[in-house]
C-alpha cells in the first residue's frame, strides 16, 4: 500500500489519494457506489464482512470486467488468475501487500465489534488505496474516523425507502414476504415448523449455515416457492433480498459472553432488511416478543443512533521471538483511549491453550516455531465452539508441520477429510460436518502446509457443496410443504382456483391434493393460514359439488346393509361417519344431527338425515321388536296408559307407577297383554323379551342418548344375573334390563323371582328365613341385607337379651321404599293433543292423592247404643 508517513497523532497511516466514508443506513446504494468507483479505477480491491457477500459480488464483477481480470480472496476461497487487476476479498483476507488505486472496506462499523473489530479497525487506520480510499458502514462511527482520520471526507447516503414500525402481530398472521428473526437454532427450527403448518413453508438462513446452502434458501424464497423466511441475525447482513417485513420473535440474544437485549442499532440493521430500493419496509414482533421500546422504534424510523465512543483494537506488531512474547504483545494496552482492546479472540485463546502443552512448547523453539503456531492458531473453528477437538486439531497440525518436511502428511489429511464425506444424517449433523470441512478447506488453501493444494481445494471444495445441497435438500423436506407451499402461491394470485376429485376421494386444487372426501365430509390436508382456508374451501366446494350431490342420491338409495349403527351413536355409511343419534321427542323416536355437513346445501341435508332416520327406526323396530309390537297393538282404556308408560319406561315399570291404572284392566285385556309378552311381576311389569343382548344394547343406546350420556355406555355382560352397580347410571341400568338394589344391579326376570320367593316366605309380613335369597340375585350374604333394605323392608329392632335367653332370629318387617315412586321412574313428558295424555294427567292424580289412613277401632262412648 502507499503508506509511508503517519498523521500527527501517530494512529493512522496517511496515504496519497482522498480518502472517504460513504455513511448511511441499509438500503442506500453504498455498496453499488462502491463497485461503480472500483470498477472505474485501473486497480481495485474490497473487503466484505462475509465470504458469501464477497463471493456474489465478484461474480457481478466478473460480468463487469471477465474473469481473467478479477480475483477473489478469501479464507475459505482462492480465485486468482495470472494478472488480476482487481481484488474481490474478506476483510481477514485483504493481501494488503499488493498496491491498487482503489480500496475500499465495507461495513466499516464493524470496527466496533468485540469479536473481529480490531481487523476492521486495522483496515481503518493502515489500509489505503494509491488514488481513493473509501469505507462504507453506519453514520454512528462518523465522529471516530474524522478523529482518527483528520483529512477524511464524508458523504451521507439517505435511504432510498421509508422504513417504519408495524407494530405486533400474530405469528399465524403475518403477511407475505416477511422474515421472522430468533436468536437460537432451537427456535429458529421451532417458529419454522410453526410458520410451515399455517403458512406451507418457509425458507432458512442461519449463520452455521454455508454460503451455499444458505444461497439455495435464499434463492427458494426469491423465486416465490415459500413467502416466509425465518432467520437468525444472520440476514442482517450480506443478503440483499425483496423482504418486505421484519419480525423480531426475541429481543434478546447471547453476545458470546452473556444474554443481552439488543440495541437499537442492531435492531436497525436486521429491521433495515425491509424494504429494498423504493420499496417501502416495515419492522415489528411477533409471536411471544416483548415490546420494543419507543424510543428504539423512533430511533430506527429517524435512523439516529448514538455515536460509537471507541472501536476495538489489537496490536499488530507482533513480537514472534517466544510465545510469552507474543502474548504480551497481543495483550499489548491501546494507543489511544479512542481505541480498546477487544475481548480475547478464538486465535488468541487457542494460543493459551497450546501453550500449556510442553511438546508444543519444545517445538516453539526452533526457527519459525513461534510464528508457525500464531499461523496455525489462526486456522477457525466455524463451528464457533472452540472445543478440546479443535484444540487437539490445531496441535496436531503444528506437530506435522514442525516436523521434517514441514508439510501435513497426505494420508493424515486424507483421513480427516473423507470420514467427512458423508450425506446421511439429520439438519445438525450435517450442519457439524460442513463446519469441519470448511475448517479444511481454508487449511487447503495454504499451499505450504499440503501438498497438491489443488487436489485438496477441489476436493474439500466438493465435500461442502454436496453436504450443503443434502442440508438444503433436509431444510426443504422439513420445513417447505411443497404442496401446500405450491397452493399458497396459486392462492396468491387472486384468479379463480380450479380443482376435482379423483376415483379414491383426493381432493385436487390446482393440481394439489388439499384434501380428501370421505363420506359426505371434507377433510382438509393442506397446511395453509387462517386468511387462506375460505378460498381453498371455496374452491373445493367448487369442485366437490357434483360429487356431493352424487353421494347424497348414492347414499339415498343404499340399502340398510351399507349403513352401522355403533355403541357411541354414530350413524356409519359404508364405514364413514355420516350423523349421530341425538334425542327425540320419544325414547323410541330419536332425532338424528347430519355429521360434517359443511358442503351439503340445505335440501341435501335434510334427504340424508330423512334416510338415516329410516334407517335408525328399522333398527329400533327389528332390536326392539316385543316393545314395537305391544305398542302397535289394539289396546285402548287403562291398558293402554300402562302400555305408553312401560315403553317410555324402557320395558320395565314398577307397579306402583301405574297403580291407578291397573284396576281398570280386566281380565281380558291383561290376557291380551300377557299374550303380548307383558309380565306383571310382584313389584315389576316387564317384557322378559327386552333382557336378550340386542335389545338391553339398543335400549342402553336409547336411553343414554335421552338422558345426554357420555357414550358409548358400559352395560352388563350379556347373560349375567347381577352386577356391582358401581355409580352406573340407574336409570341405564333399567333401560338395560337390571334393578338397582342395595350395592347390586339385580336382571330384572330375578329379582321379580326372588321378590316372589321373599312374598312367599312373608306371608305373616314377617320375613325370617333369607336362606337362599343370595343365589337368586347372584350376590354374597353380606349383601342380602342391603338388597332386602332396597326392596323395602327393614329389621326389627329386638328387645334386650335377658340373661339365660336363647337371642332372637332376625325378623324383617315390610316398610316403603326410602326412594318416592315419582323419583324412581323418569317423568313423562306427554302432548297435550296426545290420547294418554288423560290417562297420564290421572295417573298424576292418584299418585298425588294420600293413601287413606286405616281406621281403627273407635271408642264406644256411652253404653250399649254406641256406634262401632
Amino acid at each position: 500500500m502507499n503508506a509511508h508517513s503517519s498523521s500527527a497523532a501517530g494512529l493512522a497511516t496517511v496515504g496519497t489519494g482522498r480518502v472517504l466514508a460513504v455513511l448511511g443506513p441499509t438500503n442506500t446504494g453504498k455498496t453499488y457506489l462502491a463497485m461503480e468507483r472500483m470498477a472505474a479505477h485501473a486497480t481495485g480491491m474490497i473487503g466484505f464482512p462475509l465470504r458469501l457477500l464477497a463471493r456474489e459480488n465478484y461474480d457481478k464483477l466478473v460480468r463487469m470486467k471477465g474473469a481473467n481480470h478479477v480475483a477473489l480472496v478469501t479464507g475459505e476461497e482462492k480465485i486468482i488468475p495470472p494478472a488480476p487487476r482487481y481484488w474481490v476479498c474478506t476483510v481477514e483476507s485483504m493481501p494488503l501487500e499488493r498496491q491498487v488505486a482503489f480500496l475500499c472496506v465495507d461495513e466499516i462499523q464493524l470496527c466496533a465489534d468485540g469479536e473481529r473489530g480490531h481487523i476492521f479497525t486495522d483496515r481503518l487506520l493502515h489500509a489505503r488505496g494509491g488514488e481513493e480510499t473509501m469505507f462504507l458502514g453506519s453514520d454512528m462511527i462518523r465522529p471516530l474516523i474524522q478523529k482518527l482520520i483528520p483529512k477524511v471526507e464524508i458523504i451521507t447516503r439517505p435511504r432510498f425507502s421509508k422504513l417504519s414500525f408495524g407494530g405486533h402481530k400474530k405469528l399465524t398472521k403475518l403477511p407475505p414476504r416477511s422474515a421472522v428473526t430468533a436468536f437460537s437454532v432451537t427456535e429458529v427450527y421451532q417458529l419454522a415448523e410453526m410458520v410451515r403448518r399455517s403458512r406451507g413453508g418457509t425458507a432458512v438462513v442461519m449463520g452455521a449455515l454455508s454460503p451455499r446452502t444458505r444461497n439455495a434458501q435464499v434463492a427458494m424464497y426469491q423465486a416465490g416457492d415459500v413467502d416466509y423466511l425465518v432467520a437468525t441475525d444472520a440476514i442482517g447482513m450480506g443478503l440483499n433480498m425483496d423482504v418486505d417485513h421484519v419480525w423480531f420473535a426475541r429481543m434478546n440474544k447471547f453476545d458470546g459472553q452473556r444474554p443481552r437485549r439488543l440495541t437499537a442499532p442492531e435492531v436497525a440493521q436486521i429491521g433495515g432488511r425491509a424494504g429494498r430500493h423504493q420499496t417501502d419496509g416495515t419492522f415489528g414482533t411477533t409471536w411471544d416478543c416483548s415490546p420494543l421500546d419507543d424510543d428504539i422504534v423512533q430511533a430506527v424510523e429517524n435512523h439516529t443512533f448514538p455515536p460509537l465512543q471507541q472501536l476495538s483494537w489489537r496490536n499488530s506488531e507482533l513480537d514472534t521471538r517466544s510465545v510469552e512474547g507474543l502474548l504480551r504483545s497481543l495483550e499489548a494496552p491501546s494507543p489511544s483511549p479512542l481505541l480498546i482492546r477487544g475481548r480475547s479472540a478464538d486465535d488468541v485463546e487457542a494460543l493459551k491453550a497450546l501453550a500449556g502443552d510442553t511438546e508444543v512448547m519444545g517445538l516453539t523453539r526452533r526457527p519459525r516455531g513461534v510464528k508457525m503456531l500464531w499461523e496455525v492458531c489462526q486456522v477457525p473453528d466455524f463451528r464457533k465452539t472452540m472445543t478440546d477437538a479443535h484444540t487437539r486439531l490445531l496441535g496436531q497440525l503444528y506437530r506435522h508441520l514442525m516436523a521434517p518436511g514441514g508439510r501435513l502428511p497426505t494420508d493424515f489429511v486424507a483421513g480427516q477429510v473423507q470420514r467427512l464425506d458423508n450425506l446421511n444424517g439429520d439438519i445438525d449433523t450435517l450442519v457439524s460436518r460442513i463446519a469441519h470441512i470448511r475448517t479444511w478447506t481454508y487449511i487447503s488453501h495454504r499451499a505450504d502446509w499440503v501438498a497438491d493444494p489443488k487436489h485438496w481445494q477441489g476436493l474439500t471444495r466438493g465435500i461442502e457443496d454436496r453436504l450443503s445441497d443434502a442440508l438444503h435438500e433436509r431444510l426443504t423436506q422439513r420445513f417447505v410443504d411443497k404442496r401446500s407451499a405450491g397452493l399458497v402461491k396459486s392462492l396468491r394470485d387472486g384468479r379463480d382456483l380450479t380443482g376435482f376429485v379423483t376415483n379414491d376421494g383426493t381432493v385436487m386444487v390446482e393440481g394439489h391434493a388439499v384434501g380428501a372426501l370421505r363420506g359426505l365430509g371434507f377433510e382438509m390436508q393442506a397446511d395453509v393460514g387462517e386468511d387462506d382456508a375460505p378460498t381453498l374451501m371455496t374452491a373445493a366446494r367448487r369442485a366437490l359439488r357434483e360429487e356431493i350431490a352424487r353421494r347424497v342420491a348414492a347414499l339415498e338409495a343404499a340399502g340398510d346393509d351399507a349403513f352401522a349403527l355403533g355403541p357411541d351413536g354414530v350413524l356409519r355409511w359404508d364405514g364413514v361417519e355420516v350423523g349421530r343419534l341425538i334425542p327425540g321427542e320419544r325414547l323410541l323416536s330419536p332425532g338424528v344431527r347430519v355429521l360434517r355437513d359443511d358442503l351439503l346445501e340445505g335440501g341435501q341435508r335434510e334427504r340424508v338425515r330423512g334416510r338415516l332416520l329410516g334407517f335408525v327406526g328399522t333398527r329400533v323396530r327389528a332390536d326392539l321388536a316385543p316393545l314395537v309390537r305391544l305398542e302397535a297393538a289394539e289396546i285402548k282404556g287403562a291398558a293402554r296408559g300402562v302400555v305408553f308408560q312401560l315403553s317410555e319406561a324402557a320395558g320395565i315399570l314398577p307397579r306402583e307407577a301405574v297403580a291407578g291404572l291397573l284396576p281398570g284392566i280386566d281380565k281380558a285385556e291383561r290376557a291380551a297383554l300377557e299374550r303380548l309378552g307383558v309380565r306383571f311381576g310382584v313389584g315389576q311389569i316387564f317384557l322378559p323379551g327386552l333382557i336378550k343382548p340386542r335389545a338391553a344394547a339398543m335400549l342402553g343406546l336409547l336411553w343414554a342418548v335421552r338422558q345426554g350420556l357420555p357414550l358409548p355406555v358400559s352395560l352388563p355382560p350379556p347373560g349375567r344375573i347381577s352386577v356391582a352397580r358401581e355409580g352406573t347410571d340407574d336409570g341405564l341400568l333399567r333401560a338395560a334390563g337390571y334393578l338397582p338394589l342395595g350395592p347390586r344391579a339385580v336382571r330384572v326376570d330375578m329379582a321379580d323371582r326372588l321378590m316372589q320367593v321373599i312374598a312367599d316366605r312373608s306371608g305373616d309380613g314377617r320375613l325370617i328365613d333369607l336362606s337362599g335369597l343370595a343365589p337368586l340375585a347372584a350376590c354374597s350374604n353380606a349383601e342380602v341385607p342391603a338388597i332386602l333394605t332396597a326392596l323395602g323392608w327393614r329389621l326389627r329392632k329386638k328387645p334386650p337379651l335377658v340373661e339365660g335367653q336363647e337371642p332372637a332370629p332376625d325378623i324383617w318387617v315390610r316398610r316403603k321404599p326410602e326412594v318416592p315412586v315419582a323419583q324412581a321412574v323418569e317423568r313423562v313428558r306427554v302432548d297435550a293433543d296426545n290420547p294418554f295424555a288423560a290417562l297420564a294427567g290421572l295417573k298424576e292424580k292418584m299418585l298425588a292423592v294420600p293413601a287413606p289412613v286405616r281406621a281403627g277401632r273407635r271408642r264406644r262412648r256411652g253404653g250399649k247404643g254406641a256406634t262401632p
